[in-house]
């Protein structure tokens, strides 16, 4: 299918499907994870496979910070290169998958605690395009995005989160994108290359992380402020932790838990992340 021909195919309301979709949260990383071939981005492959076909994804990005709510809302949405210093082969990499203004302005709607804006601007920054280039290589498959408001704490995205489940049961995969533990400062760049490299704080983070994860309880999760030095550690901004409080709040009573590229890398940050359902 033509990216043209999905784009038609999109334009109308998703009935709803036999099956709930998984919900997603992808620890991104470097950029340089969308064009390399290495253990993160294959496992986002072989997800793809391992999951229904989405009929749209929609990517909670650490990237799109914004004062209030946003969803992307255009036809095709463009490439963003929000980023530095990397090969000029990632700049010139474009991921052309269409947009759903439909399907955005049914999510605005959706979400009653919150003024949802229709972005014309944004578009597909690397907190999406380089997971979703793997999974869904055609581009065939329409993306959007929904900004995260940085004027408001955790409770009040996990709470938003709840809102968007009636996406699941219409075959919309839900994805946050980010890092649990993202400690840029403290990061060991000399170390990067290695296949798992930790300080003890960010490890006993990662492992506190996923027992309450699996555990299913989320409160300490959602005050996470509360957890003491290691968390203030691994969290020092919550940009890059707060998708994950979507992908939480997305999660029903029935669904499983599984863990999937669970590493640490650079002493500070992992690419620790969940799949539910």
């Amino acid at each position: 299918m033509n990216t043209l021909s999905a784009f038609r195919q999109f334009t109308s309301g998703l009935p709803e499907e036999d099956h709930l979709m998984p919900v997603l949260f992808v620890g991104h990383g470097s950029p340089m994870n969308g064009i390399e071939d290495n253990g993160f981005s294959r496992r986002w492959t072989e997800m793809a496979k391992e999951i229904p076909v989405p009929k749209a994804v929609l990517v909670i990005s650490a990237h799109w910070f914004t004062k209030g709510t946003k969803i992307t809302a255009m036809n095709f949405p463009k490439t963003i290169h929000d980023f530095g210093g990397f090969p000029k082969e990632l700049f010139a990499v474009q991921y052309p998958a269409p947009g759903n203004p439909a399907l955005a302005k049914e999510t605005a709607q959706l979400l009653h605690s919150a003024h949802v804006e229709l972005d014309h601007d944004w578009g597909l920054d690397h907190g999406t395009w380089t997971i979703i280039r793997h999974m869904y290589p055609e581009a065939n498959i329409p993306v959007l995005q929904l900004s995260i408001d940085y004027s408001k704490r955790p409770q009040y995205h996990y709470d938003l989160a709840r809102e968007l489940y009636s996406l699941r049961k219409k075959g919309v995969l839900i994805m946050g994108s980010g890092n649990m533990v993202h400690n840029l400062r403290m990061a060991a760049w000399d170390r990067l290359n290695e296949e798992q490299y930790g300080y003890d704080w960010a490890l006993h983070m990662n492992d506190k992380f996923k027992q309450l994860i699996g555990d299913g309880d989320h409160a300490p999760l959602v005050r996470y402020e509360q957890m003491g030095r290691d968390a203030l550690l691994a969290i020092p901004t919550p940009e890059h932790y707060l998708p994950l409080m979507y992908t939480l709040g997305l999660k029903g009573s029935k669904d499983a838990v599984s863990f999937f590229n669970d590493k640490t890398i650079a002493g500070s940050l992992t690419m620790t992340s969940v799949k539910l359902g």
